[in-house]
This record gives structure tokens, sequence and C-alpha cells, in this order.
């Protein structure tokens, strides 16, 4: 297979648009059913959608401390001694009044505290896509580990029967003199052999099908060969110019460098003047005790001011010059967090790159390899039946066979696994790159950040907090069975 054909080939089916996205999927199986199932319901990804939510509470956390607040206090006092000097002393006293305070100015505090936030909100969706990004990483490996495993088994399973068959015809030849013990026991051996990997392969299998329920929350039933990959670049440097600009994880240590930037200004805002304006009003009641109840003296009364406040530090110990270098600290250390993930991502997407050229040429040398292997088996078997080979000159040939037809399952896992890598580096493997939206099923981040941005009432509350993946403790436990249609890899 020329890489070109395979670069051409590797491209998601757009039919995954056109495809309905129920809930209660009951199987997985289509890649594309895989992903979407994972997407509904991974408990990893839900986690990551609540994260983002809380992060969104930042913004209205931030300008509620620049909007007017509005207060009630009240008191009752019992005066159990009064001065001897003072004749006109109550004993008791009710006191009730609500106040009024508006802030005006703060040194910027408010403003770039709101811009550090909003800017917060940004890394949070961009640490949502690359949450997305990951986990349908996992599930495409988890999918592609299944295929193998089944090919494995299959191709295990037949060396089993190739190899019975084979002890049965060298023990009948040995019966009849053609053949010594010695032939024998080599046809006992890799009959053994054979069985031990057989094992091995099943274990194997039962492991990627329990990976694969924990991802995707239901069991792989009958999974069908994944369609191509779509927008694989065709070359390195095209792979590391889309992932410099579409990266989630590069996207958000830039925002949180500039959200840094902001909380410097903020800490800042500390050495500078503020202006607010305040209103109270009270309403007191002696209970006719003021003045021992002399007539003429009112036993309540309602008192009412207003006024401006400002406020200059003068001197506050070097707090806020302390504050302003510690956050310029943080600020460093993200702009070199930017860098550092950016030399990541770089190294993700040539390794990633490499590893799926190098598949590809793997998978045409194995398919030329496992040519080889069929015709020179058949070569052996054949001057085996006229004395020119002997019995171990045939096994292996045959574990010749098997070898290549493993190293070719797995090189078109290693492939397809390294080609969605490199997508997800470059930003390209999300929900958003999957046809979901035409489906209704995407989640939408935005929306929950303009439902709370604006709400100043304090008594709003959500639901309260409730799992929405679901367990998979009544899924049955993975076999190692392989359903009939399965690849074997041959």
């Amino acid at each position: 297979m020329a890489l070109g054909g395979v670069r051409a080939g590797l491209a998601l089916s757009a039919s995954i648009a056109a495809m309905a996205f129920p809930q209660g999927a009951a199987h997985a199986d289509t890649l594309q059913e895989a992903l979407t199932d994972a997407y509904l319901t991974n408990p990893t990804l839900e986690a990551a959608r609540a994260n983002l939510r809380a992060t969104d509470e930042g913004v209205p956390i931030q300008r509620a401390q620049g909007l007017p607040s509005v207060t009630a206090t009240g008191n009752y006092i019992e005066f159990l001694k009064t001065s001897p000097n003072s004749f006109t002393a109550p004993e008791r006293r009710l006191q009730i009044g609500p106040d009024l305070n508006v802030p005006i100015y703060s040194g910027g505090a408010v403003k770039n505290g709101i811009r550090a936030a909003k800017e917060r909100v940004q890394a949070g969706r961009a640490d949502l896509r690359a949450t997305e990004s990951a986990i349908f990483s996992r599930v495409v490996a988890a999918y592609m580990d299944v295929l193998r495993g089944q090919a494995l088994v299959g191709l295990s399973a037949n060396q089993v029967d190739v190899l019975t068959v084979n002890l049965q015809a060298t023990s009948d030849r040995f019966e009849i003199g053609d053949l010594t013990r010695t032939d024998v026991a080599q046809s006992q051996s890799r009959l053994a052999v054979a069985q031990s990997d057989l094992q091995t392969s099943q274990a194997t299998l039962i492991q990627a099908r329990e990976n694969y329920i924990a991802l995707v929350g239901d069991a792989p039933t009958n999974l069908q060969p994944p369609p191509p990959l779509p927008g694989l670049p065709d070359d390195s440097l095209t792979a590391v110019e889309q992932a410099l600009e579409y990266n989630p994880d590069l996207i958000a240590a830039r925002e949180r460098a500039k959200a840094a930037g902001y909380d410097s200004e903020v800490a800042g805002a500390g050495r500078l003047p503020t202006l607010s304006l305040f209103a109270g009003s009270d309403y007191t009641d002696y209970f006719g005790t003021l003045a021992g109840g002399a007539g003429g003296v009112s036993q309540s009364e309602t008192t009412a001011n207003a006024g401006v406040q400002l406020s200059i530090p003068i001197f506050q110990g070097g707090l806020p010059a302390a504050r302003q270098r510690q956050a310029q600290a943080r600020e460093s250390a993200a702009l070199e967090t930017v860098i550092a993930t950016e030399r990541d991502v770089i190294s993700q997407v040539r390794a990633s790159w490499s590893s799926w050229q190098a598949s590809l040429a793997i998978i045409e040398s194995s398919q030329a390899a496992v040519a080889a292997a069929e015709l020179s088996l058949e070569g052996v078997r054949a001057e085996n039946s006229i004395g020119n080979r002997t019995i171990l000159d045939v096994l292996n040939a045959e574990q010749e066979l098997l070898q290549s037809r493993v190293q070719l399952v797995t090189a078109r896992r290693n492939a397809y696994v390294a080609g969605f890598s490199l997508l997800a580096a470059m930003g390209r493997a999300e929900a958003r790159d999957l046809g979901l939206a035409d489906e209704g099923v995407l989640y939408d981040p935005v929306a929950n950040y303009d439902r709370v941005r604006g709400n100043i009432w304090d008594w709003d509350r959500d639901p309260d907090p409730a799992t929405k993946s679901p367990r998979t403790v009544d899924v049955p436990a993975a076999t190692a069975e392989i359903p009939e249609t399965a690849d074997t890899g041959g």
C-alpha cells in the first residue's frame, strides 16, 4: 500500500454527522457510536464540564465587588446598669436599619479582576476541549485495542488448530516409521507454546474490552472496522503550524498568562485610593424607657444619613508591593509555561507524525512479509511431502507466517492510533470535529456562561448536584469470545 494512498484514504466519514445520537445507545458497534457514547456519558468529561461551570462563576464573583450592596442590621439591648450621672439613659433599645454602599472607584481592582476572570473562562473552555480530545484519543486506542485483540486471538486460535493437525499428522507418520520421536516432540512443543500464546492473547483481549467499558460505559459488541481519519497533514511542518494555532493546551496556557497579567494590576490597585457612596437609615425604639418615660420625650425615632467616603492608603507595611511582586512572579511563571507547553506540543506533533509514518511503512512491509511467508509455507510443506524439508522447517515457516500477520495487525492498529493522536495534537480531534453539532448533542460551554454572568440575585441556586454518568457495575464482565465477523488480520 503506497503512503500517498493511505494518506488519501484516511478521512473520517461524513456520515457521522447524519447519525442519531440517543442518550441510551445500547451498544457501540462503530467508532462513531463509541465516541458519541463516551461524549455523552464519560464521567471524566462530565467532571470537566462541571469544573468549567465553576470557572464561569469567577466573572459574576468579580463583578459583584463593583456593584452596590445593601445590608440590614438590627440589635436589641437591655441596659442592665446605667450611669448614675445620666438622667435620660433608657433601660432597653431596639434599633433596625438598612445601609447602602455604592463603590465608585477601586483603583482598577474590579475592572482588572473581571478581565482576569474572563481570560480564565477562555482557558477553561480550552481545557474542556483538551479533555474531550484526550478522552476521544483514549477511546480510539481502546477501540483499536479490542479489534487488535480479537484479531490476535483469532490468529492464535488458528495457529493452535494448525499445529494440532500437524501434530496428528506427525504422530501418524511416526507410527509408520516415516518420522522420528524428535519430530513428534518438536510438534508437541510448538503446540504447547501456541496454546500458551492463545491464553495470553485472550487475557489481553479481555483487558482491552474492560478498558473500553470503563471509557465508553458499555461493552464492545461486534466492533466494525474504523472509518478513515480526516485532515491528516501532508508534512510535519503543516501539522506543527496548525497545532500552534489550534492546540487547546497551548491556548489555555496563553489565556492563563493573560489572566496573570491582569492579576498583577489587581494587586497593584491596593496602593490606590478608593471612593464610594453610602446611605443609611435607622429606626430606634426605647420602649418608653428613655428619660424614665418622661412626657415630652419621644420614645422612638427614625434617622437617615448619606455621604461620600474616600480612603487613601498612606502606609501598609509594604503589603501592596509584596502582593504585586508576588503576582508578577506568577505572571512570569505563566509566561514560561506557555513556552514549555509550546515545546511539548511541537514535540508531540513531530513524534506522532513520525510514529504515523513509521506505522504506514510497517504496514507495507508487513503485507509483503505476509505474502512471502504464505508462499514460503506452501513451498516448505510441498518439499516436506517429498522428504526435502523437515518437520522443523514446516513449524518454523508456520511461525514466521504467524509473526508476519501479528505484525501487520499491530501496525494497522498503531497507524490509526498515531494518526488520531496527530489530529489531537493539532487540535482537530474534538467533538466539534466529529459532526455532533448537527444533531444538537454538542455541549455548549457558552450557554452556562451567558446564564450566570449577569445574575445578581443572591438567592439564585442550581439544583443539587447529582451524577450524570452511568455506572458499569451491571455491564457483564468481558470475555475473550470473538464475533464471527471479526477480522483476524489475514
